[in-house]
């Protein structure tokens, strides 16, 4: 479900901004919440390691980006929106044969700096496989 409160953008627009943007990522933005967004990331071969458990980069990916549409959903499509810190714990053994979601919610945001967390899960599984914060630097010229 798509709530527009508090955006400045659709999930469409945000949706369009990522594929254009960064063409490369993998993550999709499932939906924006006035409190909360939800992206996922397809796990295939590529993305796991010896194991079979996802890796962490795909994880600090899901995370990254969750925090980037977390807060572009809130301030508008602002490009230069960079990650300055982003830290990671890993729970348990994601799924390999699960998309990876990444819930985020916004702790502060500020004019200058945006701090969130993101619940990372495999899909259908109720416990998070890890947990990541991260700060970003805002443009101050928007």
């Amino acid at each position: 479900m798509q709530t527009q409160a508090m955006s400045p953008v659709t999930l469409d627009e945000l949706a369009a901004f990522l594929q254009r943007e960064f063409p490369q990522t993998r993550v999709t933005v499932e939906s924006i919440e006035a409190d909360e967004v939800l992206v996922a990331h397809e796990v295939g071969a590529a993305e796991l390691r010896p194991g079979g458990t996802v890796s962490g980069p795909v994880m600090m990916t899901v995370a990254d980006v969750a925090l980037y549409v977390a807060i572009l959903a809130r301030i508008g499509l602002v490009p230069l929106t960079v990650t300055t810190s982003l830290s990671i714990n890993f729970l348990r053994k994601p799924r390999a044969d699960s998309r990876i979601l990444g819930r985020c919610r916004l702790m502060k945001l500020g004019k200058s700096l945006a701090v969130g967390e993101v619940w990372i899960y495999s899909e259908g599984a109720d416990e998070p496989v890890a947990h990541a914060t991260g700060t970003y630097s805002i443009p101050r010229e928007r």
